[in-house]
């Protein structure tokens, strides 16, 4: 499955990008991937690929591009327990920048990249995000209502207590939604509150606690890592793009 490098053209200037596809000259539907806070690396054409290969466009852009190509921020091989505080000692600048303001212009430019590919068919998106692009998955569902097909976090800060998290700012979300929760990052206060939240939108909807995990478990390259848990994503996610995804 190919990765191609891309840059995708921005309010701001020209973000950073790969793109993992079918590599059959057909058209296959559009899947936006946000990364975790860590950024692009290995472990993320990876996953790109994995979705790839059962039949989208997959594009995963540098949410960070203002502040450089990735990788912004070095990273180790493997992210251990005792790298992550100096490693958020220089990342939690970037993510406090990258204001909801500059979420949803970035949004419209990728969505804008993404149906312009020659390998990407004319129907609806998905969007999907791992930690912090869990947030900005949400915020670009429910920024473009009937665009949108589908919207999947997993361990994403959906819930905060900020006056705009994505939680209060649902309205006019017509994206079938898939929450997948690390068992450290919610109290069943918070899904409670969250699952109202969903519940007045009228849409599709699960949230779903993943047993035994912590922040992070997707990530193959961290010490968070649970391979059970990432299967359990794949087996949430795929069924959910096929059925809210057209191929054209």
């Amino acid at each position: 499955m190919p990765i191609e490098t891309v840059q995708i053209p921005t309010a701001d200037g020209r973000a950073d990008a790969f793109a993992a596809f079918p590599d059959d000259g057909a058209r296959h539907p559009g899947v936006l991937l946000y990364m975790d806070a860590f950024g692009l690396r290995p472990v993320l054409e990876e996953m790109a690929r994995e979705l790839a290969g059962h039949g989208y466009y997959v594009l995963v852009p540098n949410v960070f591009y203002r502040h450089g190509p990735a990788p912004v921020v070095a990273l180790p091989e493997h992210i251990g327990e005792e790298a992550r505080p100096a490693l958020f000692a220089q990342l939690m600048p970037l993510i406090e920048a990258h204001t909801t303001e500059l979420i949803l212009r970035d949004a419209d430019a990728y969505l804008t990249f993404l149906a312009a590919q020659p390998e990407v068919g004319a129907g609806p998106v998905a969007v999907t995000g791992y930690c912090i692009g869990g947030l900005l998955a949400m915020r670009t569902a429910v920024a473009h209502p009937g665009r949108v097909a589908a919207v999947a976090a997993f361990h994403g800060p959906v819930v905060t207590g900020a006056p705009d998290s994505p939680h209060r700012c649902l309205s006019g979300l017509t994206a079938e939604v898939h929450l997948g929760h690390a068992g450290t990052d919610v109290t069943p206060e918070v899904l409670g509150e969250l699952d109202r939240a969903l519940d007045a939108t009228g849409v599709g909807h699960t949230t779903e606690v993943y047993p035994g995990t912590v922040h992070g478990y997707t990530m193959a390259d961290t010490d968070a890592y649970d391979p059970a848990a990432l299967q359990r994503h794949w087996d949430r996610l795929l069924p959910l793009l096929d059925r809210t995804l057209t191929s054209n």
